[in-house]
């Protein structure tokens, strides 16, 4: 018996602003999608293109995707997981549907694996939202002027310097997962034991590691 091909119906998206208007990371998106295909067979049956804030949950043209995918028994195709991993009811409410979904960063992922680095994405963003709101009402109660040229500057090199420390960290975080899954583990909760027990600390400098930052570094 002769299987037929998969069917995928594509979604696309990029942030509003510059993403958006000037459409960057489209092109390297739609680039990953057709190696996908051409790497694990199927067909691309529809394609959905969205210019939204990540926050947001209602999103017109997902829905439109989700709904095709449904309708057509195709699956929901994506570049990269955190284009929806930080929506854990998103993800909970695609897994009540039946729609089957798959990422091209993380093709092998299963709905538990998909469910652990959602929620843990989420987490992480709420975090981050946090601290920042919290550095800017000190900046303000100290007297900075958030707006002013010179303090846009100092946040510009500081931003610069700490990029330029994370990238070289990272690269050797990197080499010692490489040399861990040559050992022979594979799984993201075991090279986060793994990086634990030989000391390496995350990219913020913390000593436990979590499946999603993990995740971020090998998909960088």
């Amino acid at each position: 018996m002769i299987r037929e091909p998969i069917k995928y119906v594509v979604y696309l998206r990029a942030s509003a602003g510059r993403q958006g208007k000037g459409g960057l990371g489209m092109d390297a998106q739609y680039a990953a999608v057709v190696e996908f295909v051409r790497q694990h067979g199927g067909t691309i049956v529809a394609q959905y293109v969205e210019i939204e804030s990540g926050n947001r949950s209602d999103r017109p043209e997902l829905a439109k995707a989700l709904e095709s995918a449904r309708k057509g028994k195709a699956t929901l195709l994506i570049a990269k997981l955190d284009r929806l991993v930080w929506n854990v009811a998103f993800i909970a409410n695609l897994m009540d549907a039946g729609i089957e979904f798959r990422a091209c960063d993380h093709p092998f992922a299963s709905r538990l694996t998909l469910h652990i680095l959602a929620a843990e994405a989420e987490n992480e963003h709420r975090r981050i939202s946090e601290r920042t709101k919290t550095a800017l009402q000190a900046a303000k109660a100290r007297g900075v002027k958030l707006g002013s040229p010179i303090a846009v500057e100092t946040v510009v090199a500081a931003r610069a310097a700490r990029s330029r420390y994370s990238a070289n960290a990272n690269a050797t975080t990197r080499a010692v997962i490489a040399d861990i899954q040559r050992s022979g583990v594979s799984s993201l909760v075991e090279i986060g034991k793994a990086l634990e027990a030989r000391g390496v600390r995350t990219p913020r400098g913390h000593t436990k590691w979590r499946p999603v930052q993990v995740w971020r570094l090998l998909t960088e």
